[in-house]
């Protein structure tokens, strides 16, 4: 049995009114510091889709919508099970995967913790909803267990749907590991529940990789559970049609005048996006930082997030066998962005190279946006379509770009 190290700087604690009373699973309502830094943690081994239901056993979820898409369909069948046992007070089949969205919405109006499931042309199908759902500041969590999209048809890991996320308005996580996905699910909704962020969340993780292999997670007493949550502390009325951003069915800002509709509009974009930053001050201790650094002081230095980021850590093992001497910066969160973060941890680096699972490169581009001398980063290398990434690869594309000879086989 395990203690994680305590963060230095813990979030707030809880003042919810349920704290140390049970719900009806007989679970204790407990503070989220002292799940994780008090409580001793036990070792399992278990799926990626296995840790979904772990979590979320424990995460007082009011409503789960389930519609079946590999490699997220175990999850939500497996979250289904929890239904059964109690430990959901709502849980259904949605008609595709724009109506679970829809559904989800619904039941966070109403004022349930909410969390779904989804992967690939799925989440491209339901893409609308997202940002409806920043824009009504529903705290909403889905776990995206990322695939390929349909160029052509794939249903192996590949990332490229992320980029498609970038821009509406949820907050983004990025597991690298299984322990990540648990660790995410929980610590997600705590982030996107506080007043003053109030957004939704995509945990995401790259499928199969994640969902469909064993690993070790260390987990807390499953007799602990979040408090659950409460949508009277919500920066917008609960399910009040009267009042904007909700009032979207009825007399919409369209039918008054040009005017009150850009300018609604533009305040609201500029709100969630300052949600998002916002979000910073409670994700850092809760995450210990945006980002993880190894080695930062080398003049070559890889920059990845998921599971590119464990590829990336044999690649450098491989190329210290050679002598040569590479640095790590793992990205958990894509949105907020860890602008400042990274620019501090390569500001020394020659050499920045981005390994993705898909053939956008959009880390890269984000990147690039944001450090100085940004001829620095090399976007690459890419696999996509399922594809794995052997280290040897990482490797390969590294000495290439060093002109150090790379013998062939």
């Amino acid at each position: 049995m395990n203690k994680p190290v305590a963060s230095p700087n813990r979030v707030i604690k809880s003042q919810h009114v349920k704290l140390g009373t049970k719900n009806k699973m007989d679970q204790t309502y407990t503070d989220i510091n002292t799940m994780f830094y008090d409580a001793e943690r036990t070792p399992s081994f278990m799926t990626g889709s296995e840790v979904i239901r772990q979590a979320i056993k424990v995460a007082s979820v009011g409503t789960s919508v389930a519609y079946p898409i590999t490699p997220q369909s175990e999850a939500a069948a497996l979250i289904g099970e929890l239904y059964s046992e109690g430990y959901l007070e709502e849980y259904f089949r949605g008609e595709s995967e724009f109506a679970v969205m829809g559904q989800c919405a619904g039941a966070a109006f109403g004022g349930h913790r909410v969390f779904t499931t989804t992967a690939g042309p799925g989440t491209l199908r339901a893409m609308e909803n997202f940002p409806m759902w920043a824009g009504s500041r529903l705290p909403i969590q889905v776990c995206v267990t990322m695939r390929g999209v349909n160029s052509p048809l794939s249903i192996q890991p590949d990332t490229l749907e992320a980029s498609y996320l970038l821009e509406t308005g949820m907050l983004m996580w990025h597991a690298e590991t299984a322990q990540d996905l648990y660790d995410f699910i929980l610590k997600g909704f705590i982030v996107a529940e506080q007043p003053d962020v109030h957004i939704p969340i995509a945990t995401m993780c790259d499928g199969f990789f994640v969902t469909h292999t064993k690993d070790t997670v260390m987990l807390p007493p499953e007799n602990l559970c979040l408090t659950p949550y409460d949508p009277y502390k919500s920066p917008v009325p609960c399910m009040d049609m009267e009042c904007p951003p909700i009032r979207m069915m009825r007399d919409p800002f369209v039918m008054k005048s040009n005017y009150i509709s850009y300018s609604t509009h533009a305040s609201w974009q500029q709100e969630v996006r300052a949600a998002v930053e916002r979000s910073r001050k409670h994700t850092i201790p809760l995450l210990d930082g945006l980002i993880d650094v190894e080695n930062i002081d080398r003049e070559i230095l890889l920059v990845s997030s998921g599971t590119a980021v464990s590829q990336g850590r044999e690649a450098i093992r491989l190329l210290e066998e050679e002598g040569i001497k590479v640095g790590l910066v793992k990205i958990k969160t894509i949105r907020p962005f860890p602008h400042e973060e990274i620019k501090e941890a390569t500001k020394r680096a020659k050499h920045i190279f981005v390994p993705e699972f898909n053939m956008a490169g959009w880390l890269a581009r984000e990147i690039k946006a944001i450090v100085p001398n940004n001829e620095r980063v090399v976007a690459g290398p890419h696999v996509a379509g399922g594809m794995t990434m052997p280290s040897e690869v990482i490797v390969e594309e590294i000495k290439k770009y060093l002109g150090i000879e790379v013998a062939r086989k």
